[in-house]
């Protein structure tokens, strides 16, 4: 299984052999869902939070005698019962919504998009981005080489083969373009994004999950 390299003029410059356990996996729609279910989840924080009898300030004396009165028995103004009381069974920020998922599971998804994403003719591998200035014209220059990613709303990630804050730079005022390390590859990057760009291919693919250690 072969795969075109381009120079960031968008001409080819090279060819190289592609992993089909990374590129010609099966598509998986079940596993997409459940592992991208997954991930969203742990990202989630419970923002809702009430506050049961014991945390409501105040309360701490009886509000009128026990007995002799004529009125129903009330230890605390705090009460669920009161107006102004704790909150009986209210939503609580210690809930946890994380969905686990092994690492097996996670990494077969990773292959599973790259696999569609390649046979959609998504991916591009491009042999090396180096920028003469860290500026966003110089950016939209080398997305203008690719006809696909010159269209205004093509969202776009850059799988890099090592940090480089230099040409990071130059992207980072791209709404639609995200950056990232090869081995931070993710399946939600992958869905929230049309296109994907690995530079230096060779080396962005050893740093790309892998299952058992295979190539």
């Amino acid at each position: 299984m072969e795969g075109v390299i381009y120079s960031i003029e968008g001409k080819k410059a090279g060819e190289i052999k592609l992993p089909d356990n990374i590129f010609a996996a099966r598509w998986n729609a079940d596993l997409v869902k459940q592992v991208s279910d997954s991930l969203l989840s742990s990202k989630r924080k419970p923002v809702a939070h009430t506050k049961n009898r014991g945390e409501v300030r105040g309360g701490g004396k009886k509000p009128w005698q026990q007995k002799g009165t004529g009125r129903a028995r009330h230890g605390s103004i705090r009460s669920p019962l009161w107006v102004g009381g704790g909150v009986t069974h209210g939503p609580r920020k210690e809930k946890s919504y994380e969905r686990i998922v092994t690492k097996k599971m996670r990494v077969k998804a990773l292959h599973t998009l790259l696999s569609q994403k390649y046979r959609d003719n998504e991916v591009i591998f491009l042999d090396a981005l180096n920028l003469p200035e860290s500026k966003t014209k110089q950016a939209v220059a080398v997305l203008k080489n690719f006809p696909a990613f010159s269209k205004k709303h093509n969202a776009l990630a850059i799988a890099m083969s090592r940090k480089d804050l230099h040409t990071e730079r130059a992207f980072k005022n791209l709404g639609n373009v995200q950056m990232l390390e090869a081995r931070n590859l993710d399946p939600l990057t992958l869905l929230k994004y049309k296109y994907l760009i690995l530079e230096n291919p060779e080396a962005s693919l050893k740093l790309i999950p892998k299952l058992h250690g295979k190539s």
